[in-house]
């Protein structure tokens, strides 16, 4: 009988060292796994930085901000960071659920970024290039005042140094809480690129999942040469809408890279784990 007992508590899961307390139980640090969004398999974080955030069973893109970007881009993750300050003010007094400097703060504690854009100067095979890169992880990365000075900045001293320009966006478009303050900043952008263009300084565009709203119709389709990342969203406004608007349904693949390629709106789509390469190789030539 005794033995049955020991039998019984061990299937209950009764005797010491079978129940572990919650204090006790042990949790995968936050970020060391990763599930693919398009094939659902597990990735590790070393399998991810080493494969440039690529899945490695179906070549899927995954979504990455700022800092993985320059880890990819840059030689040796080294660069010097332009204008890092720069934060969004609140010059209409908005608020819908919370008030917009709430919002602003709270997505800085829990982002650790100052605004939807980081901008950079470093090298990509020893040539220097100044990068200014979207995070989407920031209010959807929305274009606000930030991203276009950022954008205006980076621009300058572009021209101020004869170093070519390159703008990685990933947006949803501009940021409703500043209204016509953001919407300002597509003509802002899009006259400093067209000095940078008088100045004959090369302007890269990469467009990256997603890019989308008045980002698509501003700076994004401007650059001298325009890349995008595998199957990533680019268009202006969203599928539904568009759908809506024309009663009709839409082709297959649309808005995606290879669909906007086929219609002639961008004139490469660059594998990430090829990206600095093929960037490399466009900065000779334009050097040339």
């Amino acid at each position: 009988m005794k033995e049955l007992d020991i039998d019984m508590a061990w299937f209950k899961r009764e005797l010491k060292g079978i129940i572990t307390t919650t204090e006790e139980k042990k949790e995968a640090p936050d970020g060391i796994w990763n599930k693919c969004p398009n094939c659902k398999k597990p990735l590790h974080y070393s399998e991810q930085v080493e494969n440039q955030y690529v899945c490695h069973y179906c070549g899927f893109h995954l979504r990455i901000g700022s800092k993985e970007y320059f880890s990819v881009l840059f030689d040796n993750n080294e660069f010097t960071e332009l204008f890092p300050d720069l934060t969004s003010g609140d010059p209409l007094h908005f608020e819908d659920t919370k008030k917009y400097v709430d919002r602003l703060k709270e997505t800085q504690a829990k982002t650790g970024l100052k605004d939807a854009i980081r901008a950079a100067v470093g090298k990509i095979d020893g040539q220097d290039i100044v990068i200014a890169c979207m995070d989407f992880n920031f209010i959807g990365g929305s274009m606000g005042s930030v991203v276009g000075e950022k954008i205006a900045r980076s621009i300058d001293h572009s021209i101020a140094n004869k170093i070519p320009f390159m703008m990685i966006s990933k947006s949803g478009g501009a940021r409703m809480m500043e209204a016509a303050f953001s919407l300002m900043q597509m003509a802002k952008t899009s006259a400093k690129l067209a000095l940078l263009a008088q100045a004959k300084v090369p302007y890269i565009s990469l467009l990256t999942d997603p890019t989308t709203g008045g980002v698509t119709a501003s700076y994004a389709m401007l650059g001298d040469v325009n890349i995008a990342e595998p199957g990533a969203l680019i268009g202006f406004a969203g599928p539904r809408v568009i759908k809506e608007t024309i009663k009709k349904d839409l082709p297959k693949g649309f808005q995606t890279a290879e669909f906007v390629q086929e219609h002639g709106f961008l004139d490469f789509i660059v594998d990430r784990r090829e990206m600095k390469e093929k960037l490399a190789s466009f900065l000779k030539m334009m050097k040339n």
